[in-house]
């Protein structure tokens, strides 16, 4: 159905009368009367008859009119679905209580006049094609990881390198450090169940190793955080590696302990990308909340990954 058609029969039926109609369209009197007129021939019934202070709906024009409304609202609802500024802003995230969901939820207080959509899509090949369909505007990743070339018309930048710190029990050796060093940390079990070959973490944590000859098994289902928290308050052997900002709670008989790493701090390098093309404006806006709050410690006391974007 012609929704041109339809808007005119709405804006005759309101102005009471085709010429009025025509000066609230902005088109001939003429053009009113043929819209009218096709749109009667396509429902084969007439919607107006002539009388002497303008127009009035017949029956079926009657009839039809609450149905006309409808079909102009739904069109309104449809383009607005994806209009920039009016959709709300599609971010994809990692995980609820990362560094990444911590920074979008300062950037809604900061903007809460834009609607934000906050998805977690774990793969970053998914993440990838998302933002090229136009389906997600922005994704959270590490990059660029070997063997994870960004498309040439995927663009990002590094936002946040986040420290990472050493969880334990409170009967594991190291419990009671005020910080370690990553020396200190050779011979000692890291567990972190949940890391997948080929992901852009698995490569941080392969280099992690690599450089510094630490002990990180990935053994086991990953059962959650919960399940990870229960293991390492339970197990003197075992310790794990947190982001600083990650926000987790456990129960308070776990006495869990997060010691700072130092001499160098590893950080994890989170970098924003999105289309070069994507011409929503609450991305132009979160990409300045990010340049603006990330943080970015001391280059020189940090370690990161040789093949990490914007070191």
């Amino acid at each position: 159905m012609d929704l041109q058609a339809v808007r005119t029969f709405v804006a005759v039926t309101e102005a009471g009368g085709f010429l009025k109609a025509a000066a609230d369209l902005s088109v001939t009197q003429q053009a009113v009367s043929k819209r009218i007129a096709a749109l009667e021939q396509a429902l084969g019934v007439r919607l107006f008859t002539r009388a002497p202070r303008g127009a009035e709906l017949t029956i079926d024009g009657r009839a039809f009119l609450p149905h006309a409304r409808e079909l102009l609202r739904a069109a309104e609802r449809a383009s607005a679905s994806v209009r920039p500024g009016s959709r709300a802003l599609r971010v994809d995230v990692i995980a609820s209580r990362t560094a990444q969901s911590s920074a979008m939820r300062g950037f809604h207080h900061a903007h809460p006049e834009i609607g934000l959509d906050v998805m977690m899509l774990v793969s970053m090949d998914t993440a990838v094609a998302a933002l090229r369909s136009g389906e997600l505007d922005a994704t959270f990743r590490a990059v660029g990881a070997p063997g994870r070339p960004l498309p040439d018309d995927i663009e990002s930048a590094r936002v946040l390198d986040e420290p990472l710190e050493l969880l334990t029990g409170p009967a594991h050796a190291l419990a009671d450090a005020r910080a370690v060093t990553l020396a200190d940390l050779v011979g000692h079990r890291i567990w972190m169940p949940g890391i997948a070959p080929g992901t852009e973490w698995g490569a941080y944590y392969d280099d992690l190793v690599a450089d510094f000859g630490l002990t990180i098994e990935a053994t086991g289902p990953n059962f959650g955080s919960d399940a990870l928290l229960d293991t390492i308050a339970d197990t003197p052997s075992l310790a794990t590696f947190m982001g600083k900002h990650s926000r987790l709670i456990w129960p308070t008989d776990h006495d869990l302990r997060r010691i700072p790493i130092t001499a160098p701090t590893p950080v994890y390098p989170h970098s924003l990308l999105w289309h070069r093309d994507n011409p929503h404006p609450g991305l132009g806006a979160l990409r300045a909340y990010l340049a603006v709050t990330g943080e970015r410690p001391n280059p020189e006391e940090v370690w990161t990954p040789e093949w990490a974007v914007g070191r």
